[in-house]
């Protein structure tokens, strides 16, 4: 099994790397769902780990309708994910009707190049998943993010073992979103997937200082403990 830690600092993506995953998924803003990071960070993140780094491609939060000036901008960063020595790229793109924007999607596949490259969670918002599962095979996307278009992979565990077994080793289906110790074993019996994806995250508070507003004093951090106890237990 592979597993993938989404990390949104630097010391999240080492302790991803202590212990033990196999990539990360770097972003920031985790709170609304991830959203692409600083060139400094990828950087950064290249430079300390011997894992590969994937960086996800999403320039706001809200939905995955871009426009086309939001495109441009999501194919300038991919540019510099590659310039930058990155490992591959997440990416996702939909039409105001559901369904994956094909010819985004194509464009950001072909800026990739030869990266690995990944659709992140839009999938779970297509009103067709096995139809979708398709198209990006289709692309030659290496892998798809999902909890099986449900609140979490645990409650969305059946759906994801159907796209397992539709992908038939085509594209990598990895479960992600609500995963730790205590479910892991259960998604892996259930789905038979290969590939899992997590943060092991906790709040980190490094002053006394009082949250405001839009200004909390802690921050979220990937533990190095909760990623192992996670590790063991699938």
């Amino acid at each position: 099994m592979k597993f993938e830690v989404c990390a949104v600092n630097i010391q999240s993506a080492l302790a991803a790397q202590r212990a033990g995953a196999h990539r990360i998924e770097l972003c920031s803003a985790l709170d609304v769902g991830g959203l692409t990071p600083s060139l400094g960070l990828i950087r950064a993140a290249v430079q300390a780990l011997e894992i590969p780094v994937h960086v996800l491609i999403r320039p706001r939060e809200g939905d995955f309708c871009y426009s086309d000036l939001e495109l441009e901008i999501m194919l300038e960063d991919i540019r510099l994910c590659r310039e930058a020595g990155a490992a591959g790229v997440v990416v996702g793109a939909l039409t105001e009707d559901g369904p994956l924007d094909l010819p985004k999607m194509k464009a950001m596949k072909a800026a990739a190049g030869d990266l690995d490259i990944t659709c992140h969670r839009a999938f779970d918002f297509t009103p067709d998943p096995a139809e979708a599962l398709e198209q990006l095979i289709a692309m030659g996307f290496g892998r798809v993010l999902s909890s099986g278009q449900s609140d979490s992979a645990y409650e969305g565990r059946f759906l994801l073992k159907k796209m397992v077994q539709q992908a038939d080793n085509r594209i990598a289906v990895m479960p992600g979103a609500g995963v730790d110790a205590e479910n892991i074993r259960s998604i892996v019996e259930v789905t038979g997937a290969c590939d899992f994806h997590f943060t092991g995250k906790k709040k980190v508070r490094a002053s006394e200082g009082s949250d405001i507003s839009g200004l909390n004093a802690w921050h979220w951090e990937s533990d190095e403990s909760i990623i192992r106890r996670i590790l063991v237990a699938a």
